[in-house]
């Protein structure tokens, strides 16, 4: 019976890498693979999915109000899957999570997931929520705050490395916007 996974962290813990490289695995064993990215991840060039180390690999974008189940049915009976991937998975909806659970077990491909757990605020995003909810297994990929302890949490800053409070949940950025850290340096930055 297909799984659904959650691989969850703060920023800069690999998820990505991750990802690609458990493609890869199933690729080198004769196995397709179908990775998945949000749209609104507009970081790098759209339909790639590209690690902050380098690795890229070709991806499918979607769009909030797609439905992954109905996406996965027409790519699988082209070239049958033996997992799903998919990136950036804090950006999905309830019903696209709802959507990975019924890929598992309507289609028994499995679905590896990667993301996200809290926002800048600390507060859960929806896809991340009820991945953490309704998924078969989690998995948490740890990160380093710079004082050495775990990061699980993510800090929006501003140009001078002041931590930002408040504004809108989903603003697309990297390491000159986020930083990972600690909850110790969450609720006290240096």
């Amino acid at each position: 019976m297909a799984k659904l996974y959650f691989y969850y962290s703060s920023m800069n813990a690999g998820k990505t890498t991750s990802l690609l490289q458990s493609s890869y695995n199933y690729q080198e064993r004769g196995m397709q693979t179908c990775i998945l990215t949000p749209a609104i991840d507009d970081r790098y060039t759209r339909g790639t999915v590209t690690s902050r180390i380098g690795l890229e690999a070709a991806a499918r974008s979607f769009e909030k109000d797609d439905d992954l189940l109905e996406l996965v049915k027409i790519v699988h009976e082209e070239t049958p899957l033996g997992c799903v991937m998919v990136d950036e998975a804090q950006f999905l909806s309830r019903h696209q999570v709802r959507q990975l659970g019924r890929i598992c077990d309507d289609l028994d491909i499995p679905v590896l997931a990667y993301g996200l757990r809290t926002d800048f605020m600390g507060e859960p995003f929806a896809g991340s929520k009820y991945l953490l909810a309704w998924a078969d297994n989690l998995k948490e990929i740890k990160a380093i705050c710079h004082c050495g302890r775990k990061a699980t949490m993510v800090l929006r800053v501003d140009h001078e490395g002041t931590a930002i409070r408040s504004g809108e949940q989903v603003v697309i950025g990297g390491n000159d916007q986020y930083v990972s850290v600690c909850r110790k340096h969450f609720y006290s930055p240096v």
